[in-house]
């Protein structure tokens, strides 16, 4: 249990007028799918599926989704978190619903991200996002602080990261910064027994942590899996991105 590691695939119809778009997402905790419609420059239509999820309660955050239909299409993935509370949402859901609403602007074509973040050594890691393959981000992090490179030397990943990126970063770079900040902050829990858990913790951070439903949500245990390489994520999702495009001919 050495490395967390995350893959994202986005595919787009790349029609401007309406399309679709399809985004999966797996890591050693999740596994959930987003698909959307859109209309004239507004998400017209969005579903979920939630195929591996640490609590019983995340299934039942598709449905929040909801609160973004009708919302303008935005090249800003974090658009999405003015458009509901985030708190009220499941927090990978609306990540990926985000990325979709991004994509939807842009040219046909397939999108994948590929996140690695080891285990940390005296409270230090190295944390890797590839884009298409390519390396684009690559940060040397001492607890909560990215220590380099530039531009991102100083950085605090808890504490106004977001602000910071969307004001200092192009749309493109922020949205893969943010994408590896939420990785870099979900990996400690492969340090930890989740399995030994009854429950989701009260911490209101996201829908099944709300303190109104934290109690029954269950842990799903065995939902983490030791996830030996990114090839291995998001296989089974394969023919499901692809039909996105072919339904769109």
């Amino acid at each position: 249990m050495s490395t967390f590691r995350r893959r994202i695939e986005i595919v787009s119809s790349g029609q401007t007028d309406s399309g679709e778009v399809r985004a999966a997402l797996e890591d050693d905790f999740h596994h959930f799918r987003v698909c959307l419609r859109h209309e004239h420059g507004v998400l017209s239509q969005i579903t979920g599926q939630a195929l591996r999820f640490p609590y019983s309660a995340c299934p039942q955050a598709i449905e929040p989704l909801q609160a973004l239909s009708g919302m303008a299409l935005s090249p800003i993935a974090h658009s999405v978190t003015r458009q509901t509370d985030a708190r009220q949402q499941c927090t990978h859901l609306l990540d990926l619903a985000g990325l979709a609403v991004a994509a939807a602007l842009r040219p046909a074509q397939l999108r994948r991200y590929d996140i690695q973040v080891p285990l940390r050594v005296e409270g230090r890691t190295r944390a890797m996002l590839q884009l298409n393959g390519k390396q684009l981000l690559e940060w040397r992090i001492s607890g909560a602080i990215i220590e380099g490179p530039e531009p991102f030397a100083g950085v605090n990943i808890r504490e106004g990261m977001a602000r910071w990126a969307l004001n200092t970063l192009t749309p493109e770079l922020a949205e893969a910064a943010l994408l590896l900040r939420r990785c870099t902050m979900i990996s400690i829990g492969k340090t930890q027994n989740l399995d030994g858990q009854i429950h989701a913790s009260s911490t209101d951070r996201c829908y099944t942590q709300q303190t109104v439903r934290a109690p029954q949500a269950l842990r799903m245990v065995g939902s983490t899996w030791d996830i030996a390489s990114n090839e291995a994520l998001c296989a089974s999702d394969q023919q499901w991105l692809h039909e996105c495009t072919s339904a769109t001919r």
